[in-house]
């Protein structure tokens, strides 16, 4: 059995087992709530324990991994601008579309009730301060105080600017830094490995208080969120179409058709890097320059990941629709920003592992509560297929008018040649 069946399989037996016992034997729901709370919260703290290392460690590697791919040829570098662009406009895009749908098909107010109760104690809505004050605090005095404080705002600016400054050291000190960030982000991977190695019980212990308080309203509450979170990704993954059309002078027909094995490859995989083969073939259906495809659909599944910013931020507006936050222009501007850079840093590996680490800097910045992310992550398995589909429609459509701009020209191919020259074997 997966990990994410696994979970998945605890989040249904969790809150069965709360709705069953709060119908029909009130005081043993209530004595086996008082263990399960207990759990439930210390699972969840053990992975709010390796946010704020697991990332800082990645935007750093991150930002310099790219800032070395765009140092190596001009073709990265063009593909990096274009990468950026589109993060930026999926985030943007992500806000409008959940505020749309959230008015369209609301979560019931009874489900929103039931479940704001549920996991009231797994933290609180905290307060946005003023225009002014927040811009004076997007810079820190004391990065480690934000760092402790939960600062996630300040903590990410200064990351950033340390992240860029890293890339302007020599060669000697910039890898030995960046080894060292690696490190610290492969460490808390490992130690984030561990903690879902215990999901089952600590989703297990938290779908059973909210199966006790909330009752059968919290199955449809979640089915609500995978509906909309997904809905969300497939409305952002629908500008990989004009991007193609007019961007790579593409024919839709001819896109579509080559798009059907990387797109079953996505979904049976949820994997961008096992979908690269496949990838890679429907370029050459799609007469897209090898000098481009080689380089830029491999940079695509190293520091591309089109939907993240997307459902990510789409996960924080959940959360706040949950909670019946009124969310302020500067907390949404907030948020935008926050999925997109945060999203430089994010990392190949399956939507359990990454789900926490993506989407608490997120909410965090805005305000927002993150205990409703511990049992969010049960059903992401769902919202991650879409991510994966997304990705790899828009790494082929980003590629294909990539190669649009530069021509296929021979600049770009000796380029690519130098690449592969210095690659090991």
């Amino acid at each position: 059995m997966s990990q994410a069946t696994r979970i998945l399989t605890a989040l249904v037996a969790g809150l069965l087992l709360g709705i069953g016992l709060a119908y029909w034997s009130p005081a043993t729901d209530a004595a086996l709530l008082a263990v399960a709370e207990p759990v439930g919260t210390l699972w969840l703290n053990a992975l709010q324990m390796t946010i704020v290392p697991l990332v800082v460690g990645l935007l750093v590697t991150g930002i310099a991994a790219s800032a070395e791919a765009a140092r190596a040829n001009r073709l990265a570098s063009r593909a990096l601008v274009i990468f950026i662009a589109l993060l930026w406009t999926s985030s943007a895009l992500a806000a409008v579309i959940m505020f749309v749908l959230l008015d369209l098909f609301p979560l019931g107010a009874a489900s929103a009730e039931a479940l704001r109760s549920a996991v009231a104690s797994a933290g609180s809505v905290g307060e946005v301060p003023p225009f002014a004050d927040f811009i004076v605090a997007m810079v820190p005095t004391n990065p480690l105080n934000a760092a402790a404080s939960g600062a996630f705002l300040p903590l990410i600016v200064f990351t950033v600017v340390f992240a860029f400054a890293v890339t302007r050291l020599p060669d000697a000190p910039r890898k030995l830094l960046t080894g060292v960030f690696q490190a610290i982000a492969d460490t808390m991977l490992i130690v984030i490995g561990w903690v879902l190695w215990l999901a089952p019980i600590g989703v297990f212990a938290l779908a059973f208080g909210v199966g006790a308080k909330a009752g059968a309203a919290a199955f449809g509450a979640l089915v609500h969120y995978v509906l909309i979170v997904t809905a969300t990704g497939a409305a952002v993954t629908l500008l990989a179409f004009p991007v193609a059309i007019f961007g790579g002078r593409l024919r839709l027909g001819d896109y579509l058709r080559a798009m059907t094995q990387p797109a079953a490859v996505a979904v049976s995989t949820q994997s961008s890097l096992a979908s690269l083969p496949a990838m890679l073939r429907a370029s050459e259906r799609l007469n897209i320059p090898v000098a481009t495809s080689g380089v830029v659909l491999p940079l695509a599944v190293a520091v591309f990941r089109y939907t993240g910013p997307a459902m990510n931020l789409a996960v924080a507006l959940y959360v706040a629709h949950i909670f019946g936050v009124e969310l302020t222009p500067t907390q949404v501007a907030i948020g935008i920003a926050a999925a997109a850079v945060t999203t430089m840093g994010s990392v190949s590996l399956p939507g359990t592992i990454s789900f926490v680490s993506a989407i608490a800097p997120i909410a965090l910045a805005m305000g927002l509560p993150i205990g409703p992310l511990a049992l969010l992550v049960a059903v992401e398995t769902f919202p991650d297929i879409m991510r994966t589909l997304g990705n790899v429609s828009m790494n082929v459509a980003a590629t294909s008018a990539i190669a649009k701009r530069t021509g296929g020209d021979r600049t770009a191919e000796s380029e690519a040649d130098e690449i592969l020259a210095r690659a090991p074997e």
